[in-house]
């Protein structure tokens, strides 16, 4: 049987004052209930946990907001979906699996062999308007902006996005990331594996598997990072029950910004600007003296290095030892190194996988978003199951009222 609190006996359990008790519930760190006669009660347990975890920090000043979520952790220098190492699996995983996996739980998904696995797919009218809706685009249009008019002409035509149950989420999850990739220029049949298809979409090299594999690798270290800028915009739209494509149009918009999914073409951008090796350092010193940061390096949670950088660029080593363009990102480590900048983050190493191969610019941007669409709907299913919506408060901060 659950055992209630009243205000004042969660707050001396917590050792604060009453008000600050309510602030916890809007913080979403406790559950209020109100009696009849209009008292607030507060779970026993959640207090229990409150407390002996400690006072919620406010770094800085700023609000704090914690939610429960069963989809990722983040560790020392990398995440865990669902408690499974993510490196790990993208040493043997597709996107696909680590999908059915994120959504539904399912050991068999991790474990499945890959001649059994099924391959996703758009219907043939949803991909053809998909492609339609581009026509009058100009040639130079980034594809993530590409994604962002595609995704709500999918949803036109698919008569489940409004019955959000795990099964049809999980339905939409593979149709939707099928027919992103599928409405992609060029528009040519593509069969295969996710990774195999959004290759043939991103450059107009030939197939080369051992590039195939490192884009495989960099689909399953991108599938979510926990409640990053857009996943968090995801959740308080899947909050109020919007549809999972516009769920997912709500990510694809916060991955626009520079300083979230933007950073890969950021870094891009750096990589085209140095034209040999020995061009780094005048580049780099070049930016520090206007003032401007080097993108691609530093990271909020990985202090002392991004784990996924890490090994998503060994893997880059080991397809192109000797390309020209993996010198230059070499050049631009090894000056990062010298002036003592922090360590490269995954966004640098998209930006040298796109360099690499030839891509297209804001190809970065397109690998992101694709697979972040995976824990994106994860993190929907979570929200779908809640009865709450989110209401933040603000700290008033302007004219007192009149």
């Amino acid at each position: 049987m659950t055992t209630w609190f009243t205000v004042e006996q969660a707050s001396e359990r917590l050792g604060v004052k009453p008000p600050t008790v309510y602030a916890y519930v809007t913080r979403g760190l406790l559950t209020r209930r109100r009696t009849v006669d209009g008292r607030s009660l507060f779970e026993a347990s959640e207090v229990e946990r409150l407390a002996r975890r400690g006072r919620p920090r406010r770094p800085g000043g700023g609000p704090e907001l914690v939610i429960q979520s069963a989809v990722t952790k983040l560790g020392e220098d990398r995440q865990y979906y669902r408690g499974r190492d993510a490196l790990e699996l993208a040493e043997r995983c597709h996107l696909e699996d680590v999908a059915d996996w994120l959504w539904t739980g399912d050991e068999g998904a991790l474990t499945r062999p890959r001649d059994d696995r099924s391959w996703w797919t758009a219907s043939e009218r949803a991909v053809a308007a998909g492609r339609l809706a581009q026509k009058g685009l100009p040639d130079d249009v980034l594809p993530l902006e590409r994604l962002q008019v595609i995704t709500p002409v999918l949803a036109a035509y698919d008569p489940l996005r409004l019955a959000p149950s795990d099964a049809a989420v999980a339905e939409i999850g593979r149709s939707l990331i099928a027919g992103m990739i599928d409405c992609l220029p060029p528009h040519q049949p593509a069969f295969g594996p996710l990774a195999l298809r959004l290759w043939l979409k991103l450059t107009p090299r030939i197939l080369e598997p051992r590039w195939t594999e490192v884009l495989r690798a960099a689909m399953v270290l991108a599938a979510d990072h926990e409640l990053a800028a857009s996943t968090l915009a995801v959740r308080v739209a899947a909050s109020v029950r919007a549809d999972p494509y516009a769920v997912v149009s709500s990510g694809l918009g916060t991955t626009s910004g520079a300083l979230h999914g933007g950073a890969s073409l950021g870094a891009e951008a750096l990589l085209a600007e140095i034209e040999k090796p020995a061009h780094a350092a005048q580049v780099i010193e070049q930016r520090l003296r206007r003032g401007e940061r080097i993108p691609g390096f530093g990271h909020k949670v990985y202090r002392a290095g991004d784990g996924r950088a890490n090994m998503l660029f060994d893997r880059i080593r080991a397809a192109g030892p000797k390309d020209r363009r993996l010198a230059v990102a070499e050049a631009v480590l090894a000056e990062a190194r010298r002036r003592k900048l922090p360590a490269m983050n995954v966004d640098f190493a998209l930006a040298t996988l796109v360099n690499a191969t030839g891509m297209h610019s804001g190809a970065g941007e397109a690998i992101f978003a694709i697979s972040r669409t995976v824990g994106w709907l994860a993190h929907a299913m979570e929200e779908y199951a809640k009865p709450m919506r989110f209401r933040l408060r603000a700290v008033y901060s302007g004219e007192p009222p009149s």
